[in-house]
């Protein structure tokens, strides 16, 4: 019962860390306009789904090897 607790506290954790970035970004556009970018710097393993969220929301990510990725984001 343990590792089934683990695995949906964890299915808990990440989608609420996606309504927090979700939140974030819809947020930083009320204040600041659509114009406004929210970069997420990613490191180690994030799946598809998670990803797919996050693009769907508006926010985009580049990976901590591909840091030059920045720059096609304006950065």
């Amino acid at each position: 019962m343990a590792a089934n607790q683990t695995v949906t506290t964890a299915r808990l954790n990440d989608t609420l860390k996606d309504l927090e970035e979700a939140t974030k970004i819809h947020q930083l556009q009320a204040t600041f306009g659509d114009g406004i970018s929210f970069v997420l710097l990613l490191c180690g393993y994030f799946g598809t789904d998670y990803l797919g969220y996050e693009a769907a929301e508006g926010i985009n990510w580049a990976w901590e090897h591909r840091i030059d990725d920045l720059a096609e984001l304006g950065l």
